[in-house]
């Protein structure tokens, strides 16, 4: 072989050694871009994950704050409904019972007015009450109202002609001496009424005693308007 080469050839010839320097320069070359990757790539993923961890957070307590405002507006609104109803109620009860009250001075005022206009016509029924003489005129007169408010028929004239017939206008005549007079049972009285018939005939109202001479003559006008229609109709002994 020649002693000398060529230019161009030397240059193109690498020996072992330098191949192998130069594999161990790219590796360590591979090696620090690798670590110098690594250390950035880390931290971007760590920024990541702390990035996302407060936006999680922040969603779940905006979450929690909006069920907290609307079960507070809830409870808000049904603490409302219940102070209002409750407010209604009582305002219900306040009106009925102010319409109790009105009614209850009404009812007692009507009541001590009806009493009193009661009263009042008692008053003027005792004032109006006729006072009769005690007399032949006066018992006529009172035997008269008593017969007109029990329905019994008769006149001023009819009583007082029968009666001076019968007794002369004495409430104590007795006749002791007629067939009533045999028999036991003496006429007596204004129209000498016998005790049966006086017992048969009494007007509620008057004394049981057969010589009351108002007594008397209701019974005898109430005998009368039995067997005769009115004691006017009668003109003899009876």
């Amino acid at each position: 072989m020649s002693k000398y080469s060529l230019p161009g050839h030397s240059r193109s010839t690498v020996t072992k050694s330098q191949k192998l320097s130069i594999a161990g320069v790219a590796t360590l070359g591979a090696a620090a871009l690798a670590f110098s990757l690594v250390p950035g790539n880390s931290e971007a993923t760590t920024q990541a994950a702390g990035d996302v961890s407060p936006v999680a957070f922040s969603a779940g307590t905006d979450a929690q704050q909006a069920v907290h405002a609307s079960v507070s507006k809830q409870q808000s609104n049904a603490d409302k409904q219940a102070k209002d109803a409750a407010e209604k109620a009582s305002a219900e009860k306040k009106k009925a019972d102010e319409a109790k009250k009105r009614a209850d001075e009404a009812a007692a005022k009507k009541k001590a007015e009806d009493e009193r206009k009661a009263k009042e016509a008692a008053s003027r029924a005792a004032a109006r009450k006729p006072v009769y003489a005690n007399n032949l005129d006066g018992w006529i007169r009172q035997s008269l109202d008593i017969m007109k408010a029990k329905g019994i028929p008769g006149t001023y004239e009819g009583l007082h002609r029968n009666i001076i017939r019968e007794s002369s206008g004495n409430p104590n005549a007795v006749n002791g001496w007629d067939i009533n007079a045999i028999n036991g049972t003496p006429s007596i009285g204004l129209l000498q009424v016998i005790q049966p018939t006086f017992n048969a005939y009494h007007v509620d109202g008057t004394s049981t005693n057969i010589y009351d001479p108002v007594a008397n003559i209701t019974a005898a006008a109430n005998y009368a308007a039995d067997r005769y229609g009115s004691m006017d109709n009668v003109n003899g002994a009876y």
